[in-house]
């Protein structure tokens, strides 16, 4: 069993446990993500659609499919997921997110698998999903290579792998850990670590390298003026996210 917790890093497990509770409250330790949600979402539900040819104006457009939504939190993504009818499994390596998300997800009448998990023991478990939604996550393992093999290992073949993680550069130091950490106060400090972050190329590498196909790659923008996220496809400087899919053969 222990081959099966490789990839996990168990202090970044403990510092999002210590932050469970706070999953749905907008103004809370997990502000950002609520803020990104919307911007993140428009992302991912576009290139789902356009990979396996659903209509997003259709009633429950995702129906059929099986997505996986690793490093799940509270739900923010499982249950916009769910909603467009697909069928959702939602993996935390941190215990104590599932019960927040479960609860959540009782209260709002979804029906989603959610497990204290880790992708590696669903893997080891035969399990294959259309799609795998991986999002900031990759920053916080111990291996993301091997991480990401194991994500390959888990979608069917021609499945769609959607990843997003922080760029590696003086702006992100200053955006994501200086600002959002220290100066807006909306993380607690420590959340992150610079030295983890990593650069599109790279990403690209390691995505290429777990034997995935990178097909797309664009940037999370914020505007403090609107104080509003876009996307973006030259602006990669922070936040960013990519496609992959698994080769049919």
């Amino acid at each position: 069993m222990q081959a099966a917790q490789s990839t996990i890093d168990q202090d970044e497990v403990a510092k999002f446990e210590a932050m469970a509770a706070e999953w749905w409250d907008p103004n809370g330790k997990f502000k950002p993500l609520h803020m990104l949600n919307p911007c993140r979402l428009d992302y991912i539900t576009a290139q789902i659609a356009a990979e396996f040819d659903r209509d997003l104006k259709q009633d429950a457009p995702f129906a059929g499919l099986s997505i996986l939504d690793i490093g799940c939190g509270g739900g923010l993504l499982s249950e916009p997921m769910a909603r467009l009818g697909a069928n959702v499994v939602g993996a935390d390596a941190a215990g104590g997110n599932i019960p927040v998300a479960r609860v959540h997800a009782e209260h709002s009448g979804l029906d989603i698998d959610y497990r204290h998990t880790t992708a590696e023991a669903i893997a080891a478990g035969g399990e294959r999903f259309d799609a795998i939604l991986n999002m900031e996550v990759v920053e916080h393992v111990a291996d993301p290579l091997e991480f990401l093999t194991v994500c390959n290992q888990l979608l069917k073949p021609g499945g769609l792998h959607i990843c997003s993680t922080i760029n590696r550069n003086p702006k992100s130091y200053a955006v994501a850990i200086l600002g959002a950490e220290f100066v807006m106060r909306w993380l607690p400090k420590g959340t992150h670590d610079w030295a983890k972050f990593i650069t599109p190329d790279e990403l690209f590498e390691l995505l290429s390298g777990a034997g995935l196909e990178p097909v797309d790659r664009k940037g999370f923008v914020f505007n403090p003026i609107s104080w509003a996220w876009s996307l973006s496809d030259t602006d990669l400087s922070v936040n960013y996210v990519t496609a992959s899919l698994k080769p049919e053969a």
